[in-house]
């Protein structure tokens, strides 16, 4: 019997990150030491790429990948209306034309095929970025993206806010960790509480491009520098330039430990989730009435979310809450949203992704989930199958 609350999404957090902020909050440094470039170090490791920024939040990378590319109003820019609003408005924020492109309705990621319909209805160079989202944790191809964005002019910046650590198969079948900066020009991370490297708050921003790092690092503090090389002359050691309107997206050092620490977990936490997903998996495999999600051979899903499609979803939603389980509904289309209706978009335009949210719910997905309440979350939602 379970007699508290299980989340849709929960933090987890051991004795050994609680040691390492610990660390933080007795030393000199609170922000702007060494830990933040300690953890960039890392995660390039991990992921396989040359550059890595750690920023305050998934929003505020997404918002200096739009300044590193030079957005600027007027510039179309192609999302996903399945995500949250944070992929469209990174780049509204510089006054982007946001464009927005259907679901796949097998994968819940950008249709690839619409993408290039898009695409080749206009003039190349028509579309300055195009911005999917590794949707739930599932990568997508970002070697056919690269080769769209070739062929039609655009920058690829992929937000895997959900999916650190997922991979794709290339076309010679080698598998490729999202955010190694093979195929895409900037990749994003978050690192909210319910995703896989739980800091609390902070982001990162992932590229093999110098010239693009370069950029992101001159955003992150206010636009300012102290390269020599970049500054008009240099009047001491004290001296700095301010060479771009910035922000103050820095990242504290307590957040930057707790974020390393959790890094060195962060393959205990694909593994657990991946179990998670394959025990949902059998417990609905004879249950037509619950959809789970698919996913190819050639992909390694990283399973920020577990979204299944039932057909009386307010009614599972209520039910499940009623029994201690808060489920959630991810994501409101965004084009529906009343500040992009004000562009024309509206209820009708995006029938796949508007049929996935007329059904999806997120049951509780997150390695600490026990077996216990597992089974309670498949209990009850067997049991309101059962009254159907």
């Amino acid at each position: 019997m379970i007699t508290k609350t299980i989340p849709y999404g929960h933090q987890y957090v051991s004795d050994e990150d609680i040691k390492a902020v610990m660390s933080v909050l007795t030393s000199d440094y609170m922000t702007q030491g060494p830990i933040v470039g300690e953890f960039e170090k890392d995660f390039c490791n991990y992921l396989g790429c040359k550059y890595a920024r750690m920023v305050s939040n998934g929003t505020a990378a997404l918002h200096i990948c739009a300044q590193a590319l030079n957005i600027k109003p007027g510039d179309k820019v192609i999302t996903t209306p399945i995500t949250f609003v944070a992929s469209a408005n990174g780049f509204r924020y510089e006054g982007a034309e946001i464009v927005f492109c259907d679901i796949d309705p097998k994968t819940f990621l950008m249709d690839l095929d619409k993408l290039e319909d898009i695409l080749k209805a206009s003039p190349k160079g028509t579309y300055k970025a195009v911005v999917p989202v590794d949707f739930a944790g599932y990568p997508i191809d970002e070697e056919r993206l690269r080769a769209l964005a070739d062929e039609y002019g655009f920058y690829l910046v992929v937000d895997a806010c959900h999916a650190p650590g997922a991979k794709f198969s290339d076309s010679k079948g080698e598998m490729q960790l999202v955010g190694n900066g093979k195929f895409a020009d900037l990749t994003v991370y978050s690192f909210h509480p319910v995703k896989h490297i739980a800091a609390g708050e902070g982001g990162a921003i992932t590229t093999n491009n110098k010239e693009l790092f370069d950029k992101v690092a001159l955003f992150t503090s206010h636009g300012i520098t102290k390269n020599p090389d970049l500054m008009t002359k240099c009047d001491g050691g004290w001296y700095y330039e301010m060479l771009e309107l910035g922000h103050n997206y820095r990242i504290t050092e307590m957040q930057a430990a707790l974020a390393k620490s959790q890094l060195k977990r962060l393959d205990w936490s694909l593994q657990r989730r991946n179990e998670i997903a394959c025990k949902y998996d059998e417990a609905f495999a004879n249950m037509p009435e619950v959809r789970t999600p698919y996913r190819a051979n050639d992909i390694f899903h990283a399973f920020h979310l577990y979204m299944i499609q039932v057909d009386d979803r307010k009614g599972l939603y209520d039910f499940m809450h009623d029994n201690l389980v808060h489920v959630q509904v991810l994501y409101i289309p965004a084009h529906t949203m009343p500040y992009y209706r004000q562009f024309g978009w509206k209820e009708g335009d995006m029938p796949m992704a508007e049929n996935y949210y007329a059904h999806c719910l997120a049951l509780p997905m997150f390695p600490s989930l026990t077996d216990e309440e597992q089974n309670w979350v498949i209990t009850k939602v067997k049991e309101f199958m059962a009254r159907k």
